[in-house]
């Protein structure tokens, strides 16, 4: 969490898995935005234009602390979306977004995800669709807060795993399977395995991380 310093800390998912995560004005008052990411933010609407540069800023701010500083080189997009380094082609990155939220996350020689969820209004066919009938039962069953928060973490991990195949909704994330209070997982998807973990407790709110078992690149990835 970003507390007002330009020396961050990152959280550590998995050996060679590093994230952060912070408010967005907390982000862009404390660091310095790079000017190619001032200008890619510029062509943006003014909501959109905030979380583009301080999602970029968390993540050269997370690669300086983890030791592989990008300086002001590029960060470009796949046409799926996905985020890569043009200059490391070793490091998997991903960035996520949630009003007023962003969160980074590298991987060193293995692919990542990284989803934060702020918990918000979810119908019954939401519910039946990313979970079990019997999860689904229960959210259902809960207060409205208890259940936006508790369907928060799952989507979240569902979305963090999709990231971390290079695909997000088209992906597909409620087929990625997450049980109601789950905090670690594995998700099966040939031809490779997907790890994940939900930080709870950790954050003020979900955040889960996911990536790739098995090398993309070169050297590996693991737990």
């Amino acid at each position: 969490m970003l507390r007002g310093t330009r020396r961050l800390v990152p959280y550590t998912a998995a050996d060679g898995v590093l994230y952060l995560v912070g408010r967005t004005d907390e982000i862009l008052d404390a660091l310095p935005v790079a000017a190619t990411d001032q200008e890619a933010a510029s062509a943006r609407p003014p909501w959109r234009a905030a979380e583009h540069a301080a999602s970029r800023t968390l993540l050269r701010a997370l690669l300086r602390e983890a030791g592989a500083d990008l300086a002001a080189g590029p960060i470009a997009a796949r046409p799926t979306g996905r985020p890569y380094l043009p200059d490391r082609p070793e490091l998997g990155v991903s960035l996520s977004h949630s009003s007023g939220w962003v969160a980074a996350a590298v991987g060193t020689h293995c692919d990542v995800g990284i989803d934060v969820q702020l918990p918000s209004r979810v119908g019954d066919r939401m519910l039946r669709l990313c979970c079990s009938a019997e999860d689904a039962e229960a959210l259902a069953a809960m207060p409205e807060d208890r259940r936006r928060r508790e369907f928060a973490w799952i989507f979240s991990v569902q979305e963090a795993c999709v990231k971390a195949v290079g695909q997000g909704f088209r992906g597909r994330p409620w087929n990625v399977p997450v049980a109601l209070g789950q905090q670690a997982g594995e998700w099966e998807r040939e031809p490779e395995r997907v790890r994940w973990r939900a930080p709870r407790g950790r954050h003020p709110l979900p955040l889960s991380l996911a990536w790739t078992e098995h090398p993309v690149r070169d050297g590996g990835c693991s737990d």
